[in-house]
């Protein structure tokens, strides 16, 4: 409840002052603001305004962090919440100063992107991907493991009393009730790594509609953002979608217990999204994943996000001001954010990962030099 309120906090907050809130239009900005209060590492006045653009999954944090950093580094931030897809190509064109993404960029993306420099992946928070219903009758307790949850998005499981439904929740009273899926409609990492889940455990799934930012979905309603997938849960009785745990939270939805690796099923707790962060041994440009990850008290659909810079940033075409103040914001998300993100049910960075996304953000350069925030 305490999390649920300091979300509702925030998003109503954002609305009062002009900014986009939580769970709004996936084309709409996060600006900052003079919001809540909080310390910062980058402490000097900078000032100005940054424009970033893409995943919506973060986008209730992002805007938290954006009002804080307003007040003490004097900085307004823009963020566009248009999906990942959005955010990669925005940054690769060069008409944002930052993108951001749920799902690491592809080689190929990487390759497209280093047309104007380096590209450098620095991981912010961990969140967990729920798998919401909208059933009558049942508000809490369903059950469900990969196998079933990529039948029902593949259009075999039809009702939600159907066996393979019954036969994971033994004792409850499922309708007999037509099962809608709501999903993306826009490319987005959430829907990379939900589409992973689902091929891990399901050789029809990964041979057919298969793992990417936007496949060809067998059945169900397209919508945009995190935020319009829950709109269709919200507003859709029988449905089901993948959508991020703040929306879910922001909405009340009911959220299934889903079995992970370990053959245990766990609720997308803060906690269970947590564990699935201990055990990542990332790579060292960052490009990971946890989705699947070990562990009996893991919750195994779970997302990490980015943000995209570039290692030069004034070589590929910022300015030496705007290089400062996105390192500014880059410090502030690796800093004082990490204390924030638990309040919107984001797991902040385990400490061997903060540490190695520091160490990528204390190298980016201005013309082959260090950038000075201070």
């Amino acid at each position: 409840m305490r999390h649920r309120k300091l979300l509702a906090v925030a998003c109503t907050g954002a609305v009062a002052l002009g900014v986009a809130a939580c769970g709004s239009d996936s084309n709409s900005s996060t600006s900052a603001s003079t919001g809540s209060s909080g310390s910062t590492a980058a402490s000097t006045e900078l000032g100005g305004t940054i424009n970033g653009a893409g995943a919506t999954f973060p986008q209730p944090v992002y805007s938290e962090w954006a009002n804080r950093f307003k007040k003490s580094a004097g900085t307004t931030v823009n963020y566009q919440g248009i999906g990942s897809g959005g955010g990669i190509a925005q940054f690769t064109e060069g008409t944002v100063d930052f993108g951001a993404t749920d799902a690491p960029m592809t080689d190929e993306e990487e390759t497209a992107a280093k047309k104007k420099g380096e590209p450098v992946h620095v991981p912010t928070v961990l969140g967990a991907v729920t798998v919401a219903y909208n059933v009558p009758g049942v508000d809490k307790g369903l059950k469900l493991d990969g196998a079933t949850v990529a039948n029902i998005f593949l259009g075999k499981v039809k009702k939600w009393n159907d066996p393979a439904i019954a036969g994971l929740n033994d004792g409850v009273d499922l309708p007999d009730t037509a099962i809608t899926v709501c999903h993306r409609s826009d490319e987005s990492g959430t829907t990379k790594n939900f589409t992973q889940f689902l091929a891990d455990y399901s050789p029809e799934w990964e041979s057919g509609p298969g793992v990417d930012k936007s496949v060809q979905w067998p059945t169900g309603t397209g919508a945009k953002g995190n935020d319009g997938v829950a709109g269709c849960v919200k507003q859709t009785e029988g449905s089901v979608g993948y959508v991020e745990q703040a929306y879910a939270l922001q909405n009340n939805f009911s959220t299934a217990a889903i079995k992970n690796k370990d053959g245990q099923f766990v609720e997308p707790t803060l906690e269970a999204t947590s564990a699935a962060g201990q055990g990542a041994s990332p790579p060292a440009d960052l490009r990971f994943t946890t989705i699947n990850a070990p562990g009996a008290t893991t919750y195994p659909i779970t997302a990490v996000t980015f943000l995209l810079v570039y290692q030069d940033m004034c070589k590929a075409g910022m300015s030496k001001d705007n290089a400062a103040r996105v390192k500014a914001w880059l410090d502030y998300a690796l800093g004082d954010g990490q204390q924030v993100a638990p309040e919107l049910e984001y797991a902040p960075l385990p400490d061997p990962i903060k540490k190695s996304a520091q160490q990528q953000v204390d190298g980016l350069q201005c013309n082959g030099s260090a950038i000075a925030t201070s």
